[in-house]
């Protein structure tokens, strides 16, 4: 029974640590910025947590990552536009990127062959951008179809490609290669974490 509980105490202390940096990197990220939108750096301590803790972990990070997003104004510029659409799309990236990053990592990982969690790892990293752009450019398409039409007018571009290059293509690229090249780090903390346990 002890061991339990010192396992849930444990658990709970890695996911409240990670929630706070979680917060303050999606904060920080508000800067940084790839035209209207900004960068989101927060992937990487929901790909940890998801690893650590599983994927019920993974959605509560990607959770609190969306109500960040929503809160400090990162989708002002939807939230002018379709105040509901704009609440689904950014909760659901958000939190099914945390929780299908989890499942991929738990999946990956229990084949148990010589590298699996360096495998699952990167498996979860490159997988937790695709589920959060992936999403976003639904949103887009079921919500915000007619302004991201006469955005991408004013620009010259087709809808598809002014979604799919401007909306999402430099922050897509960026957190999957920020995820990718950090990887061995997530695998070291993942290792450190499990050994402490």
């Amino acid at each position: 029974m002890q061991k339990t509980n010192s396992a849930k105490i444990r658990q709970l202390t890695i996911l409240g640590m990670l929630t706070a940096i979680v917060v303050v990197l999606q904060l920080l990220g508000s800067f940084i910025r790839f035209g209207v939108f900004s960068i989101s750096l927060v992937l990487i301590p929901i790909v940890v947590g998801a690893a650590l803790c599983g994927p019920a972990s993974g959605a509560w990070l990607g959770f609190v990552f969306s109500i960040v997003v929503l809160i400090s104004g990162d989708a002002s510029v939807f939230l002018a536009v379709n105040v509901p659409g704009t609440i689904i799309t950014v909760i659901l990236k958000g939190t099914c990127a945390g929780l299908v990053a989890g499942l991929v990592f738990s999946l990956v990982n229990k084949l148990k062959f010589k590298g699996s969690k360096y495998v699952a790892t990167v498996a979860a990293a490159v997988v937790c951008p695709v589920v959060n752009t992936g999403i976003f450019l639904i949103g887009c398409f079921l919500f915000f179809y007619d302004t991201v039409a006469a955005w991408a007018s004013a620009d010259n571009k087709d809808v598809v490609v002014y979604m799919f290059v401007v909306l999402a293509g430099g922050n897509f690229l960026f957190e999957l290669l920020f995820n990718v090249i950090l990887s061995p780090v997530i695998v070291r903390i993942v290792n450190i974490g499990e050994k402490t346990a």
